[in-house]
């Protein structure tokens, strides 16, 4: 399988060589040359399949034989070795619970894979070949790359968060592993981080002194896994034979565009919805046609907290680049931060079900969607565990959130972290 940019002005790349540039020299995110839609009889007998069994027929065509069936298998097993619960919230809506692995966010998975495809890459290569992951994360990427890169041979993982608006479980689970994870918080808001972190992709000083890569969802080997979960959920509830939409809480919208290539895959997804907070570039594009960066605003559902999210510009490549063939397929609202609450507590009150505050503006997103919609089955994506954010949850639910034991594991921890408020002084740490 090669890859090309969708600037159009870099040459084609393998599978590997996609994954270690991260980014394309034209400043690119890289997409697959073609897209194979997986046979009938695959979906007819997916619920006979072992999630590893499933991840590995999806995922396959897009690596090729840079990584052996073998290693490919050991790879996947060892990524999905945690459970998908799907929580039956009201009638026909259902909760796809992406949190139950080390870090407790759905980006436990496109981290692990990404570290372990970049650890069989890099195990007969010499020290001096060794990648450098520059990742910047706006609350649950950071926890999840450094979780998944730990003592992996031959990377080093270099972690941009903005200062004071992550929670307080997020930065440690970033700040406190050490190793070959340093964090450099950054005196501004993630799109600041974001863009220090392609300025130095682009940068021609680390030739020869560092090979950089993203950790990000606009890397492939972090953006094509989040598939797999859209599958588990469609084998859970392929029985129930009603239409299937989901609704995704959007930030940098790498999740929602993986549920997209699963639908090109042949999954059937009837609609795609997508929830956001004030950070509503989306929405917006989805109402008026025209698409208006922002800088983003900070809000109790922080990881979202997007203003110019990198990967929309894949999801019009899975739509040909045409807005209607887009706007038939998704759907977007967008909530504040009061909403969102009032959301957490109507979820506790009526259901018994805790959400967190992205889970809850994906609920609500849900909600509009199916308004006046029949024989269809909602799932709206919870993608962090609520304990992640009890600074803003209602004090009366919070108190019945359990501390998982991934989380009490880091909360004694000191944290450990480097200052930074401009590139030039990211840059002197990546040359020092």
């Amino acid at each position: 399988m090669n890859y090309y940019s969708l600037n159009h002005k870099a040459p084609k790349v393998s599978f590997e060589e996609a994954v270690v540039k991260g980014l394309a020299p034209d400043k690119g995110l890289y997409f697959p040359e073609s897209i194979t839609k997986l046979p009938d009889t695959f979906f007819q007998n997916i619920e006979k399949m072992d999630n590893v069994t499933i991840a590995y027929e999806v995922i396959q065509q897009f690596i090729g034989n840079e990584i052996p069936k073998n290693e490919l298998k050991a790879i996947l097993d060892d990524v999905l070795n945690f459970d998908f619960p799907i929580e039956k919230v009201e009638d026909d809506i259902y909760a796809l619970e992406l949190y139950h692995g080390p870090t407790m966010a759905f980006k436990d998975v496109g981290a692990r894979f990404m570290a372990r495809c970049l650890g069989y890459f890099n195990k007969d290569k010499k020290e001096n070949n060794e990648v450098t992951v520059l990742v910047a994360t706006s609350g649950d990427t950071g926890g999840a790359v450094a979780s998944g890169f730990l003592g992996v041979d031959g990377v080093e993982v270099v972690i941009l968060y903005p200062s004071g608006k992550v929670s307080d479980i997020q930065e440690r689970q970033l700040t406190t592993l050490g190793q070959n994870i340093t964090a450099l918080e950054v005196d501004g808001v993630f799109d600041d981080c974001q863009a220090m972190v392609k300025q130095a992709f682009l940068d021609s000083d680390y030739e020869g002194k560092r090979v950089l890569t993203s950790a990000n969802s606009i890397n492939i080997a972090r953006w094509l896994p989040q598939m797999f979960y859209f599958f588990i959920a469609y084998k859970a509830l392929k029985s129930k034979n009603k239409k299937l939409v989901f609704s995704v809480p959007s930030g940098n919208y790498g999740n929602i565009c993986a549920g997209m290539m699963a639908q090109k895959l042949g999954l059937p997804i009837h609609h795609f919805v997508t929830g956001t907070n004030a950070n509503n570039v989306v929405p917006n594009y989805l109402e008026t046609g025209k698409y208006v960066a922002k800088q983003s605003v900070q809000t109790i559902s922080n990881a979202m907290d997007v203003g110019d999210p990198s990967n929309f510009i894949r999801i019009k490549e899975l739509h040909n680049n045409n807005f209607e063939t887009l706007r038939n397929n998704l759907s977007g609202y967008s909530y504040s931060d009061a909403e969102t609450t009032e959301s957490i507590e109507n979820l506790y009150s009526k259901f018994n079900y805790i959400a967190d505050p992205h889970g809850a503006i994906g609920y609500l997103a849900l909600k509009a969607y199916l308004k006046d919609k029949t024989h269809t089955l909602g799932v709206f994506l919870e993608t962090a565990h609520p304990i992640k954010f009890l600074d803003v949850m209602p004090k009366t639910i919070a108190k019945e959130i359990k501390m998982p034991p991934q989380i009490e594991a880091v909360l004694n921890k000191d944290k450990k972290r480097i200052k930074i408020s401009n590139y030039n002084q990211l840059k002197s740490y990546l040359l020092s």
